[in-house]
């Protein structure tokens, strides 16, 4: 035991070492202009694997390049605002809370200013204008609509919080349903025909339109479309409130001409539509592995990263707090460290409720965007899922850490007692080796848990291997074909773990076992 303490406390100092080093990753310096953008919304922003036609490197996903229409306006911002651009790829949802936070100095990420968002954020002058059309499949019975009236039974939707979806009330007797949190899951859906469309704005039904040849869309007539105000229709960059950022991005906006935003917005468009895209399911994912390998690669290191690192550590919180807890101590020999005991254990019986009784993903939200907000402290989103992830698996190791203890006859407890052993004597050189090896499965069980649970992490902008996928799904357009990719390296990695661990069980069971090379299957050797 005693050279297992050694040991974990040898790695525990590791990672720490490794903790602090990540820690140390910032967005915001004086020098910098910080944007954030979800790279997978192209014309407007989409990511590549290159720096080619002009695309910039994502801060937060090394390896990865940003580029799009927003990209290219942010360059010519930065340049004029005398700042080096640095560029911050995060879920749709994250950016509002991440600029009001000062995660980030500005959105430019195809945003409208309406009249909700305002209440929240500052915008700049508008910087692009576009027409909404409806994305549907060529074949689509729909597909030669000229007005809102045609599509009666129309299944429809539009992204969450954008003003897509709360136009669909104009379309009488359609069938409105839920709004999807991304048009990489909309296309999807129309593909699928789970949907027989979505509302776009023009570029990027282009875009779409190219990407996929079973795709088009509906252009309206002149008065018959979707009824919109200016500040709907427009685009414009998001700061926050009464910041004076504002005032500098809308003269560096001056200085860039209606013709040149055009041409921009054209140049754009084409990349997209003349991307020599392959058919056929095989030659597809073929094509996304061979361009995109080197993100999944790093997307997969990064899982497995956060969710060793989480367990581990999750690990020792667990025993500490089942240690606390399970301690029982004499009213009549120290009331103080009586009711002190019994405060602890109430605040560790709450952090034990309140994690596992809340989703993972609600917590990184909280904790990422909250502690700058509210706190000041400016967490880096590896550190910040580092953490969350840890004190998660703490709260659910905890209980089971406390079920292997209770599991050890309570009579080795009072062996110890006999034999003049302390309480914390008996715990780490009877009772904990004992309970540790009963609870290994579920040990192992929480790792292989962990590695499919940082998916959530996208939220707080960590290029996990779920996060990767979604910016290639968004950036191609070939949907389908990437999450099968992701699907089978999500599989690889928890298949070869559990058979790891399997192996490291048993091998601590002193047993000897043959794998069967046909069937995996195990049996007992002599």
């Amino acid at each position: 035991m005693k050279n297992f303490t050694r040991k974990l406390t040898s790695i525990v100092m590791i990672l720490m070492m490794m903790f602090v080093f990540v820690n140390n990753e910032s967005f915001a310096e004086k020098d910098t202009f910080v944007i954030g953008m979800e790279a997978n919304y192209a014309p407007f922003n989409w990511s590549q694997s290159t720096d080619a036609n002009g695309a910039y490197p994502i801060d937060n996903s090394k390896g990865e390049y940003a580029n799009g229409y927003d990209l290219q306006i942010a360059k010519k911002i930065a340049d004029n605002l005398g700042k080096k651009l640095v560029v911050i790829k995060m879920e749709w949802d994250g950016l509002a809370p991440a600029v009001m936070s000062g995660k980030v100095d500005a959105i430019i990420a195809g945003m409208s200013p309406t009249k909700e968002r305002k209440e929240q954020i500052d915008f700049s002058d508008t910087y692009y204008s576009s027409d909404l059309v409806i994305v549907t499949k060529k074949d689509s019975k729909y597909i030669n609509a000229k007005s809102l009236n045609d599509l009666k039974g129309f299944k429809i939707t539009g992204q969450l919080n954008t003003f897509h979806y709360s136009v669909i009330d104009q379309i009488k007797d359609c069938d409105k349903l839920p709004a999807m949190e991304s048009f990489p899951s909309m296309l999807s859906a129309v593909l699928a025909e789970k949907i027989d469309g979505y509302v776009s704005e023009k570029p990027q039904a282009l875009s779409a339109e190219a990407s996929n040849a079973e795709l088009s869309y509906i252009e309206f007539e002149k008065g018959k479309g979707f009824e919109t105000s200016a500040e709907d229709t427009s685009i414009a960059i998001g700061v926050k409130k009464n910041s004076d950022l504002t005032g500098k991005i809308n003269e560096a906006l001056k200085k860039i001409s209606q013709e040149e935003r055009d041409k921009l917005m054209q140049e754009m468009v084409r990349l997209n539509v003349e991307k020599d895209q392959p058919q056929g399911f095989l030659s597809k994912v073929k094509n996304i592995f061979n361009e995109y390998g080197s993100l999944f690669l790093k997307g997969a290191l990064m899982t497995l990263f956060i969710a060793s690192v989480s367990t581990i550590i999750g690990f020792l919180i667990g025993i500490l707090v089942a240690v606390i807890r399970n301690m029982k101590l004499d009213k009549d020999k120290n009331k103080f460290t009586y009711y002190l005991h019994k405060f602890i254990n109430f605040i560790l019986a709450c952090y034990v409720e309140i994690f596992r009784g809340t989703p993972m993903m609600v917590q990184s939200m909280l904790i990422y965007f909250g502690a700058k907000l509210y706190l000041g402290i400016d967490m880096a989103p590896i550190s910040a899922a580092l953490f969350i992830v840890s004190v998660n698996t703490g709260a659910y190791l905890s209980e089971v850490v406390r079920g292997g203890i209770n599991s050890v006859d309570v009579g080795q407890m009072e062996a110890c007692k006999a034999l003049g052993m302390t309480h914390s004597q008996s715990m780490i050189n009877v009772i904990l080796p004992q309970a540790i090896k009963n609870i290994l499965p579920s040990i192992g069980n929480e790792f292989v848990i962990n590695i499919k649970d940082t998916s959530v992490l996208n939220v707080i902008s960590v290029t996990e291997l779920f996060f990767v996928s979604k910016s290639i799904a968004g950036s191609t357009y070939n949907i389908f074909e990437t999450y099968a990719v992701t699907c089978v390296i999500y599989f690889v990695l928890t298949f070869s773990l559990t058979r790891i661990l399997l192996y490291i069980e048993k091998k601590s069971n002193n047993r000897e076992y043959i794998m069967e090379a046909t069937t995996g299957g195990m049996f007992n050797g002599k």
